[in-house]
């Protein structure tokens, strides 16, 4: 519903027949009411109806001043309603959850607060991603591939090889809903990186909104917990082992 819409043709109305009822409170003497003002009666009783059922639905009466005063009663009503209506709409929302920046893990905010307080939402995001890629070759001891590479294979399902650990949920292997864990962090962090990191790394402005911006820091923080909640299964130390 357009409740300003509503507020300007009550508005309007109202001035009208609020100057009608001066002008009978003096002695004007009317034959029949105006035109304009029946005319504009007919869009205010379809907006009082729309707020509270049959509420432009008033009788009139052959009273010229009680007809009118009828009139206001109901459009003064609806115009309340209108008015207020953005903000009962916000009061009987109900309430939402919240989560604090600081809130989030701490490889993903400590490098980008102070970014974020100079409104560098970008470079936050940025800075955070690093970092966490950062954490993830420490806990693994690997620098020899990318952030991308590196997700595929941490959390990838097969066994560890050598120089290639992996990083391992707790719970029973042999289920569907561990290996589905598994995968889905794969690709989730992977993803994370191709799709916000590089974004944040290599376009000159992105165009986030604050918003967005912190989404992706929280999508961070969530792959962060993961990489902070596994730990690290190693190939076994056999003389030869090569395997992937």
């Amino acid at each position: 519903m357009d409740h300003a819409f509503a507020v300007r043709v009550l508005t309007q109305f109202l001035e009208n027949v609020e100057e009608h009822l001066e002008g009978l409170d003096q002695g004007v003497q009317y034959r029949e009411s105006p035109q304009y003002l029946l005319l504009e009666e007919v869009r205010a009783r379809l907006i009082e109806s729309a707020y509270v059922q049959d509420l432009g639905a008033y009788e009139t009466t052959a009273d010229e001043r009680d007809r009118w005063s009828r009139a206001r009663h109901a459009a003064i009503e609806a115009l309340g309603r209108a008015q207020s209506a953005g903000e009962m709409a916000a009061f009987l929302r109900p309430s939402s959850p919240s989560i604090a920046a600081n809130d989030l893990h701490p490889w993903v905010w400590e490098p980008a607060a102070q970014l974020w307080a100079a409104e560098a939402h970008q470079d936050a995001v940025l800075a955070a991603a690093r970092t966490v890629n950062r954490r993830l070759q420490q806990k693994l001891d690997r620098h020899d591939v990318g952030e991308t590479d590196l997700c595929m294979q941490s959390f990838d399902i097969k066994a560890p090889s050598a120089g290639k650990p992996r990083l391992r949920f707790g719970g029973d292997r042999d289920t569907p809903t561990w290996k589905a864990r598994q995968d889905g962090a794969k690709y989730s962090a992977a993803g994370a990186f191709l799709a916000i990191r590089n974004l944040a790394a290599h376009a000159d402005e992105v165009g986030w909104t604050k918003h967005e911006a912190m989404e992706y820091l929280a999508c961070f923080s969530v792959i962060s917990r993961w990489i902070d909640e596994c730990t690290v299964e190693d190939a076994p130390n056999i003389a030869g082992n090569d395997g992937t």
